[in-house]
């Protein structure tokens, strides 16, 4: 064989052999940065979730708040502008609390508003030395979200519908108030947990308590909410502020309501939620998904009624990633 000719095979070998190499290397380091992806997900530390299994599938405020405010910033808050007890009707309980950036925006941002739990009967937006619920709010304004969080009247001396009313009334405040914030009034999204789901899919799914001008209302979010209240034999905080007679519950659930809507949602419920939740969340997603129009639905794994908001603005983002993915419009 000439030599040109065995010098260009030895050549091709040469080559063929250094990018096989090549791409096996850059497989590898692929394959690594998958791996260290997987494991720096912002998932339940495998500590936490032992502690949040021990309490198990029960609704402990006391004690879930244990594991969690220890890992949750306190005040002041660095970077954060915060305004507390805005009046948006004359009840002492129909205030909220605005978190923005501490500095000047360049373009309005969109809005989270929480509608906090407590099982009709009790609960507030913030309690004293209690870091819950302005975790939230700093998750939102480290997001490039504006926090609204709020709250609303309760039963048993204001029965249904006054906690959507409120809903309502904090909608309309933020609707009309919340550009000088910086926020943006087109960009309004809802979010309620546990009562709180129950007062925004109430709001969402009664027409007639949000006028009929419009909100501006984005997107809901119901975190562990109860949606069909036929179902069960009622609790006391039920019988409180949906009344005794079991005749109205039907109208007064949200469910139909709530798949006749045309406004995007996004369902979410925990492992550990009590029964009840697991139920009514499963339900609203079939129906929903059976009317064409399936929410964004999140189940969170080893998360409990209490630790799934408890836990946003922590290292767990399990919740806190989905929210701003349907705050942003993802799939």
């Amino acid at each position: 064989m000439p030599t040109r000719c065995l010098t260009r095979c030895l050549m091709r070998r040469l080559v063929r052999r250094l990018t096989t190499r090549c791409a096996q290397a850059v497989g590898a380091v692929l394959a690594a940065t998958v791996v260290w992806a997987a494991a720096q997900a912002g998932g339940m530390p495998v500590e936490i979730a032992a502690r949040v299994a021990a309490i198990g599938p029960v609704i402990d405020p006391p004690q879930t708040a244990t594991i969690y405010a220890p890992l949750q910033q306190t005040e002041p808050y660095r970077r954060v502008k915060v305004t507390r007890d805005i009046k948006f009707g004359a009840d002492e309980r129909q205030a909220l609390d605005l978190f923005v950036p501490d500095g000047p925006t360049a373009a309005l941002r969109p809005v989270l508003m929480f509608v906090h739990g407590g099982g009709f009967l009790r609960g507030q937006r913030r309690a004293p030395d209690s870091p819950f619920y302005d975790n939230i709010m700093l998750f939102a304004v480290h997001n490039g979200i504006v926090g609204v969080n709020t709250t609303y009247r309760l039963a048993p001396q204001h029965p249904w519908p006054a906690g959507a009313e409120d809903v309502a009334s904090a909608v309309r405040w933020v609707g009309e108030n919340i550009a000088a914030y910086g926020g943006d009034p087109k960009r309004v999204f809802l979010m309620g947990h546990s009562a709180g789901a129950v007062h925004v899919a109430t709001y969402v799914a009664h027409p007639g308590l949000r006028g009929e001008k419009d909100t501006g209302l984005a997107g809901a979010i119901l975190v562990s909410g109860l949606y069909d209240f036929t179902a069960r034999e009622p609790g006391d905080g039920e019988k409180a502020y949906f009344g005794v007679d079991t005749s109205k519950y039907a109208e007064r659930s949200s469910l139909s309501g709530l798949v006749a809507a045309q406004l995007p949602l996004m369902t979410v419920h925990a492992e550990l939620d009590p029964p009840p939740f697991q139920e009514d969340a499963k339900q609203l997603n079939e129906e929903l998904c059976r009317a064409g129009r399936c929410p964004r639905a999140v189940r969170l794994a080893k998360h409990s009624h209490m630790s799934e908001t408890y836990a946003i603005n922590t290292d767990d983002t399990s919740l806190s990633d989905e929210i701003l993915a349907f705050v942003r419009g993802e799939k």
